[in-house]
């Protein structure tokens, strides 16, 4: 396996069960986010003999995990191997991802179609779209690019079938008539969108991404999924015109929105429009699920009756408010103390497990509460990965910043559901990034002959 240079480690610690992990420093940082990730990877089974690269064990009954939850992993990882520079699971990575891109090239392999909505889709969407802004490794040539599939992603959702006029628009939660729950319209599957659109529009220049994403903004807080305090509640059925809101909340929701508003807080130069909406929404996002600085999922945690999905929202939580801290960087006196805090608390429930340091999920308690996961380790990693953002570390690249990651204004053109258009003006920013990389081609070339459903 591509870690095992992590078991000796692993073993070595087997001693010092109970002791908990440290991120004093940079270096104890790094070596407790290696230490977690090596432990995550322990439930990945996918680059096994026999096994199905890029997803998790499941789904239900067959495991714990649903398929979107693999997708988010891989963007767990990546921002590791970028704070942390170690590439040890970058092959793992690719290859997972570009595995379960599907024969359309926009992420609905069919063997997921039964239970596949619009959330799910889009978390590897994020991932991928993540992928571009990290300027992870890009897969060959002859593969899809990560931006061409976050495009594809969007582009395939941003149909006038997928947004149909029930509730006066919005994205369902499903995207096959015959799934469960394609009758629902939710915050999830919407905010993974627009937050999709902002970043699009951040990376490529391109505006039509983020007249989708005020739209998406806007039908939000119309529809009343997003209140005037800027709770954020789970969603409503179509047959009740979305009035019917189930009022849950789940730390991800806010999570999505907070940095899809950070992006568009940057792309529109920190207008004081999308400055406001994301200081209400960071302090409402504090205020709910971080009680005593600790996170906290307050939908389920009190009784513990949190679903395999929901044991990994914290991690998302994190990584997404840390990141809104480079495209926003007036944020970070407020947020980054915060995040520490909560972490803080959070290593000090690692003490389970073979090698007494697997994590735990109720942080405020700052014990191990006996049940161990992917999702547990997820939220760790991307923690304490995390802290190693601050002012000196560079924000995500767009391309016309570094970004070499080749995009495709047909993206999703050829998906069985919806015979998308692309958007106007898309070939702008998607010529800026295949030149950068077609000089990075020549530059090569010329030394040359010199010598990577939801089931609630």
């Amino acid at each position: 396996m591509v870690w095992t240079r992590f078991a000796a480690a692993a073993l070595a610690g087997a001693g010092a069960a109970n002791a908990a992990y440290s991120i004093a420093s940079t270096a104890d940082i790094k070596k407790t986010a290696a230490d977690v990730a090596w432990d995550l990877m322990q439930y990945y089974k996918g680059n096994q003999s026999g096994q199905t690269p890029g997803i998790l064990p499941g789904p239900p009954p067959a495991g714990d995990y649903y398929w979107w939850e693999g997708g988010a992993m891989w963007g767990t990882l990546m921002d590791y191997w970028k704070l942390t520079g170690d590439d040890s699971y970058n092959d793992v990575i690719t290859e997972a991802m570009l595995w379960q891109v599907g024969p359309n090239r926009d992420f609905k392999p069919p063997n997921v179609t039964a239970s596949l909505g619009n959330d799910d889709q889009a978390f590897w969407g994020m991932s991928a779209m993540l992928a571009a802004e990290n300027n992870f490794p890009n897969p060959p040539a002859d593969q899809p690019q990560w931006l061409a599939l976050a495009q594809a992603v969007f582009h395939t959702q941003a149909t006038p079938d997928q947004h149909d006029d029930t509730c006066g628009g919005g994205l369902r939660w499903q995207i096959y008539l015959s799934n469960n729950g394609y009758d629902y319209k939710n915050s999830i599957a919407n905010g993974c969108f627009f937050n999709l659109g902002a970043r699009l529009a951040r990376y490529t220049g391109n505006d039509s991404y983020a007249v989708w994403a005020e739209k998406t903004w806007d039908w939000m807080r119309g529809v009343g999924l997003m209140d005037d305090n800027y709770n954020i509640y789970d969603g409503g059925h179509v047959q009740k015109n979305c009035t019917d809101i189930n009022r849950a909340q789940f730390s991800y929701n806010n999570a999505v929105y907070l940095l899809g508003a950070a992006y568009m807080y940057n792309y529109t130069d920190g207008s004081d429009k999308w400055k406001g909406r994301l200081d209400k929404l960071v302090n409402a996002t504090i205020t709910t699920f971080f009680p005593d600085n600790i996170a906290y999922e307050i939908a389920c945690e009190g009784h513990m009756s949190c679903t395999a999905d929901m044991l990994s929202f914290k991690g998302y939580l994190h990584r997404w408010m840390a990141t809104a801290t480079q495209v926003a960087p007036y944020l970070a006196g407020t947020v980054l103390p915060v995040l520490k805090t909560s972490i803080e608390a959070g290593i000090q429930t690692c003490t389970g497990g073979d090698y007494g340091r697997q994590c735990g999920f109720k942080w405020n308690t700052k014990t191990y509460d006996g049940k161990t996961g992917a999702g547990q380790q997820m939220n760790v990693l991307g923690a304490v990965s995390a802290l190693l953002i601050d002012a000196n570390t560079p924000p995500p690249v767009t391309n016309m910043t570094g970004g070499t990651s080749v995009g495709d204004p047909d993206a999703g053109s050829h998906s069985e559901k919806t015979n998308t258009k692309k958007l106007r003006d898309i070939t702008t920013g998607d010529k800026a990034g295949a030149s950068i990389l077609t000089i990075l081609a020549i530059v090569s070339a010329v030394g040359t002959f010199g010598w990577m459903s939801t089931g609630i």
